[in-house]
């Protein structure tokens, strides 16, 4: 008599367990659904650019932003500019040089409640150099998915790109868009 009560109630149970497992599985990133773009500036005009490639993944304990962890890896040879001539220049030495460094890297450490949307804080691995990052963010995650934006900039001397300075501003806007479906 118990264990015909026993049985069916580990059944939920096993059920319930395989379903929050399943909330908390890995989103996929890629470049169809994170859009990565940055807009050089100098004195005299700007440049619009982004990425075209990069993997990774997203996960989260329910749909609480707080438990966001993002693990990402831009190819930084799928660059590209609103000019042909300057996307090669921008791969090469004076900037991103893609052939000793083919990946950008982005791994979170946290994310924090803010007055107005999140803050999420992690380490950026560009052009060789990793540092501490951290940027305001709008943030919800969803049981079906993922959306993430986000616009900061960063000074690109802090990554070793110093190629023009006094010519190109050290500030470089960076746009993160992320829209995932589970």
């Amino acid at each position: 008599m118990l264990a015909s009560r026993v049985i069916p109630m580990l059944a939920i149970v096993a059920l319930l367990a395989g379903s929050a497992l399943a909330a908390d599985k890995p989103l996929t990133l890629s470049g169809e659904n994170t859009k990565v773009e940055f807009v050089g500036s100098k004195k005299d005009g700007k440049h619009n650019g982004g990425f075209k490639k990069l993997t990774g993944t997203a996960t989260a304990k329910g749909t609480d932003p707080t438990t966001l962890s993002l693990n990402v890896v831009i190819d930084a040879n799928s660059l590209y500019s609103d000019d042909q001539k300057l996307t090669a220049h921008l791969k090469s030495p004076d900037f991103f040089d893609v052939k000793r460094h083919p990946e950008a890297k982005f791994e979170s450490t946290g994310v924090t409640k803010e007055k107005e949307g999140y803050k999420l804080s992690g380490k950026f691995t560009l052009h060789g150099e990793t540092k501490e990052l951290s940027f305001p963010a709008d943030i919800s995650v969803a049981p079906d998915g993922l959306k993430l934006a986000a616009k900061f900039t960063i000074d690109r001397n802090e990554w070793g790109i110093s190629f023009g300075q006094g010519q190109i501003n050290d500030e470089v806007a960076i746009t993160l868009t992320v829209a995932t479906k589970k």
